[in-house]
């Protein structure tokens, strides 16, 4: 069987993917894109049913293309959000294939690379590995499998009917937690919360969103703080138009909140005494981006319309200023738990020395230590935008320079 031979395959079909296919295209660079399942799989099979976008519609693009018959400050649901980047291909002309997956990338003697796939095998001269932040999903071995308690990760939960009568303990306060936390209790579920470490910034204040500030802020630039920096937990919600994430106010409808899940045992649950601390971090998260934007509407004179209410926080309910250590979950009624503890990187199918001790690809901006081969839409990348849309298309205009002038 004769091998196919490219000069720069592309691997996986999401927005990494498509905007690096874009570049390479104005630059004249022969590519082709395999993807393993469909154009944006993550968003169709692992996400929630009622999941919006987490920024508006006029940020959470590529510049080459706005959102059709949606209100730009509205938040596209994740239907809209497929059909987008399956029109983005289509306009761009991506050379994509799908139902390809890659089983192993390996250097060949010499230049190059070989890449089995599931339809045969590739040549290609240099490779880009556009998989994404969000890969292998996290359910830390706290509870026993054997618990008789259903454990799904938040990529496997879809609405609240999927899930067995009783309570629900959701462990993770960042966007994904919160969000399933306030469905389910809306639901008319028992539902129970373990708040990790996590930012917690306003969904607007003085008129514009939170991501226009940290664009003026010069947040969506700032550069990895150390390498290996990993994707940052941020409570923030573009669910029913958009709000800022209290979860004061998800207590005050019922959600009873936890410290962090330590270890289980005898049924008992055991967290740690951190709820009050990391809620009063997420606070002072939250009350940092409020000064900063002060600040940057008075420096420059801007008419922006005040909000004093904005700086007032309510008291911490009763389940903050005594918080429960120990949780018997059949006492409880919890029958469910829904981890959403985060993803791993799983990068074990690329046979090649280009990682760190802890699996991270070594690079600078996505340039691999391999020559020929880059990374693309890693979180922090090369700043904090990178593995957002918007982020991950100028992290794709840099690599397909540098691809174009090898």
């Amino acid at each position: 069987m004769s091998i196919e031979e490219v000069g720069t395959l592309i691997i996986g079909g999401g927005q990494a993917g498509l905007a690096m296919s874009e570049h390479l295209a104005k630059r004249g660079v022969n590519h082709l894109i395999v993807e393993r399942h469909r154009i944006a799989e993550r968003w169709r099979s692992e996400r929630w049913d009622s999941l919006v976008a987490n920024g508006p519609a006029w940020h959470d693009r590529f510049p080459g293309m706005t959102f059709a018959g949606i209100d730009p400050d509205s938040f596209a649901t994740k239907h809209e959000i497929v059909s987008y980047f399956e029109a983005y291909a289509r306009q761009i002309g991506a050379p994509i294939r799908c139902g390809v997956e890659v089983k192993s990338l390996r250097r060949k003697n010499g230049a190059g690379f070989r890449v089995e796939t599931s339809a045969g095998a590739i040549e290609a001269a240099q490779v880009v590995v556009a998989t994404g932040p969000f890969q292998r999903p996290v359910i830390p071995p706290i509870v026993a499998a054997e618990s008789g308690i259903t454990q799904i990760h938040s990529s496997g939960y879809r609405n609240p009917a999927q899930l067995r009568e009783g309570a629900v303990l959701v462990i993770g306060a960042g966007s994904s937690g919160v969000q399933i936390a306030d469905e389910l209790a809306c639901a008319g579920r028992r539902v129970f919360l373990s708040v990790g470490q996590h930012n917690r910034p306003p969904r607007r204040y003085r008129g514009r969103d939170f991501v226009w500030w940290l664009g003026a802020l010069g947040e969506w630039d700032a550069k990895a703080p150390s390498p290996g920096t990993q994707h940052v937990t941020i409570a923030v919600s573009g669910a029913n138009g958009g709000h800022t994430v209290d979860l004061r106010s998800l207590a005050g409808r019922g959600v009873t909140l936890l410290g962090t899940a330590d270890r289980f045992q005898d049924g008992s649950l055991f967290f740690l005494p951190n709820l009050a601390k990391n809620i009063a971090d997420g606070d002072a998260n939250y009350l940092s981006v409020l000064a900063a934007a002060d600040s940057y509407v008075q420096q420059r004179g801007l008419d922006f319309p005040e909000e004093p209410d904005a700086h007032r926080l309510a008291p911490d309910p009763e389940c903050v200023t005594h918080p429960i250590l120990q949780l018997n979950l059949a006492d409880a009624g919890i029958t469910s738990i829904i981890w959403a503890t985060g993803y791993a990187l799983d990068f074990g199918w690329v046979e090649v020395d280009a990682f760190d001790d802890q699996g991270r690809p070594v690079h600078q901006r996505g340039v691999s230590t391999v020559p020929g081969l880059y990374f693309l839409g890693l979180s922090w990348l090369s700043r904090r935008a990178s593995a957002f849309i918007w982020g991950v298309w100028h992290d794709a205009d840099y690599l397909a320079g540098c691809i174009a002038g090898a």
